[in-house]
């Protein structure tokens, strides 16, 4: 039972942040009350880690900030941030920190008692973050530990420091339907013991399952609030009804495709590995002209490392990937440049595939130079016509990337890819972390590609099945090993394997708000 008063832990009144002229949020109004979760949602660039962090006194460099942050002195507030790895010290041990942080708390103590209470305390933090293996893990070090236990251990640190009220800040990004249902049991647990979670997330799903109260924020202001379940039932705003709309993809309208060509690419007999451990076996997967796969699973199940495999970016394999019949090297390095042309990546983390001290624009005509042999100024005329096509303004592509949204970075790599005039594009998540809004408009363009294009294969590697839903075919991994594959119709309605059940039922109690 939740120990809720109407006490606020923390308080935000008017409050407003400006930088260089801009304001970043403008009159965020917000009672953080204990025992509650409440949620703040809405595209990236509304103000949501903005209004989170200002929660823990930081604001971004340079920023004029007026309105009032109200603290109660009962504990620090703590945060876990998207990329827990971020704030964790590569070169020390997970349980270094918390092993720092616990012998403050035990210093009254006798001399003798010090160790073994701090080791307790360290157990029990770890615990109540839902990390049970305290002392196997303690152990490692951060790159041994999942993103998943990463995030758990920032959470660890946290509490081991008494923070009364925790800021997640998208907490189940990239993470499947089975990972995601464990974090809305760990963040109810927290709320459960009267803990205060500000949860900032573009998942409405997750929100709807787990938050008592939702703010919903555009361009730096609250636009609506309220209790989660009036919000789903009657939205006031016309921005929250958009972003609820957005939520599902459109139904496949595409007519059916042609699948009596010779397949573009097939995979035959592929077991890759990792440091020498198989990470992955695939006996055969098939990929027609004109038609999409989606490859779903959980975190670790080898969904990168197929795509890779494919784009002969992880040459440790044994098997044969080929296309047009003919089999690819494993090595992007010993591809032709027909061949590298004809598989392109898509990455997950779009800012990083970018050199920040380059115009966007030169970067995705470098593609068409590069592995078509294109004349620069023509390679820039198509990239600009490209970018144009797939939503960007014509003056974002002179832009360095870091002036462009994730959603507008993204439609850019896509650009850069489709210059090279792909057989298959691989998509590596590439609607991970992206509001509803931003990742239906994402999805049509995919879905545009394959229309125009009756060469064009599609390979969309996710862990949302509602994305699955817009591939021909869907092929499930669990633990390195391809369990299901064949249409997405079938595999999605009537699975066969227990995992693919599993996912999919999990999926289902997560978009009507039910507990599994």
């Amino acid at each position: 039972m939740s120990l809720r008063t109407d006490h606020p832990l923390a308080e935000l009144r008017d409050l407003r942040v400006e930088v260089d002229g801009r304001a970043l949020v403008d009159g965020v109004r917000l009672r953080v009350l204990p025992g509650r979760v409440t949620a703040l949602v809405g595209a990236s660039g509304s103000g949501k880690t903005t209004t989170g962090l200002a929660l823990l006194g930081e604001f971004p460099p340079g920023a004029h900030v007026t309105g009032e942050v109200r603290l109660t002195r009962d504990g620090p507030v703590g945060h876990v941030p998207q990329h827990p790895a971020a704030v964790l010290n590569p070169a020390r041990r997970a349980g270094a920190l918390l092993d720092d942080l616990a012998r403050l708390r035990v210093r009254h103590l006798p001399r003798g008692q010090r160790r073994p209470a701090a080791r307790a305390l360290v157990l029990r933090a770890l615990a109540d973050a839902q990390l049970p293996d305290g002392e196997a893990l303690v152990r490692r070090y951060p790159h041994q530990l999942s993103g998943g236990q990463q995030q758990r251990l920032v959470l660890a640190q946290a509490l081991l420091l008494g923070a009364r009220v925790i800021v997640a800040d998208e907490p189940t990004t990239g993470q499947d339907a089975l990972t995601k249902s464990r974090v809305v049991d760990q963040l109810a647990a927290l709320a459960a013991r009267g803990i205060a979670v500000v949860l900032l997330s573009h998942d409405l799903d997750v929100v709807r399952a787990l938050a008592d109260d939702v703010l919903v924020l555009r361009a730096g202001r609250v636009v609506e609030s309220g209790p989660s379940e009036r919000l789903w039932l009657a939205p006031r705003h016309a921005w929250t009804r958009e972003l609820l709309d957005a939520r599902r993809p459109p139904a496949g309208a595409r007519p059916a495709p042609d699948t009596g060509r010779p397949p573009a690419l097939r995979v035959r007999d592929l077991t890759a590995r990792h440091h020498g451990a198989v990470a992955l076996r695939a006996p055969e997967l098939t990929l027609h002209p004109g038609t999409s796969l989606a490859v779903v699973g959980r975190s670790g199940s080898g969904k990168t490392t197929l795509a890779r495999c494919l784009a002969g970016l992880h040459r440790d394999h044994d098997g044969e990937i080929l296309l047009d019949g003919t089999p690819l090297p494993r090595s992007l390095r010993h591809r032709t440049r027909a061949q590298l042309a004809a598989v392109q990546y898509v990455f997950q983390d779009v800012r990083a595939a970018f050199d920040e001290h380059r115009p966007v624009l030169d970067q995705v005509a470098r593609t068409a130079v590069r592995l078509r042999g294109t004349d620069p100024a023509a390679a820039r005329e198509e990239a600009l016509t490209t970018l144009t096509r797939l939503g960007l303004p014509p003056d974002l592509p002179h832009r360095w990337p870091a002036r462009l949204s994730g959603g507008e970075l993204q439609r850019a790599a896509l650009a850069r890819a489709l210059l090279a005039r792909p057989r298959v594009l691989i998509c590596d998540e590439i609607t991970s972390g992206l509001d509803t809004v931003t990742r239906r408009g994402i999805l049509d363009v995919l879905a545009g590609l394959l229309r125009e294009r009756e060469d064009l294969s599609l390979v969309l590697v996710t862990h949302d099945l509602d994305t699955a839903r817009l591939a021909d075919h869907v092929a499930v991994l669990d633990a390195g090993e391809l369990v299901e594959q064949g249409p997405a119709h079938r595999v999605l309605t009537h699975p066969r394997h227990p995992f693919t059940v599993s996912l999919t039922r999990t999926t289902a109690h997560q978009e009507t708000g039910t507990r599994p």
